[in-house]
C-alpha cells in the first residue's frame, strides 16, 4: 500500500501563486508514476499534471501548460505543483495520485493510490 498526503492548497488572488506538495509513504518502491488531477464542483476528475519519478518526464494539461510545473524529490518521495498566474476557472480540489509499474499515464482509473486532496480556490 501507497499513502499519499498534500499539503499546500489554500485561497489565492487570481494571479497568485500556490505550491501543492504530496509525500508518499508506504512501499513506494514500484511507484513510478505521480501526478495531480483536480475537480471542480459538478465537474469530472481531469489531469493536471504527471511526472515519471525515475525518468523525471512530464505531461501537462493544455490549461496550466508554462503556468504550473511539477516536481519530484526521490530523496523525501514527495512531488510537488507549482502553481503561478493563477486564474478563477484553476478553483478545484486537487489530488495526488500514484500509480504502480513503470509506464505513466494520463487516464485517472490507471491510478490506484490517492491522497484525500487539498482544495485551492481563486478568487476574482
Amino acid at each position: 500500500q501507497v499513502q499519499l498526503a498534500e499539503s499546500g492548497g489554500g485561497s489565492v488572488q487570481a494571479g497568485g501563486s500556490l505550491r501543492l506538495s504530496c509525500k508518499a509513504s508506504g512501499y513506494t518502491y514500484n511507484t513510478y508514476c505521480m501526478g495531480w488531477f483536480r475537480q471542480a464542483p459538478g465537474k469530472e476528475r481531469d489531469l493536471v499534471a504527471i511526472i515519471h519519478t525515475a525518468l523525471a518526464s512530464t505531461n501537462y494539461a493544455d490549461s496550466v501548460k508554462d503556468r504550473f510545473t511539477i516536481s519530484y524529490d526521490n530523496n523525501k518521495n514527495t512531488v510537488y505543483l507549482q502553481m503561478n498566474s493563477l486564474k478563477p476557472e484553476d478553483t478545484a480540489m486537487y489530488y495526488c495520485a500514484a500509480k504502480s509499474r513503470w509506464a505513466c499515464t494520463v487516464q485517472v482509473a490507471d491510478f490506484g493510490y490517492w491522497g484525500r486532496g487539498t482544495q485551492v480556490t481563486v478568487s476574482s
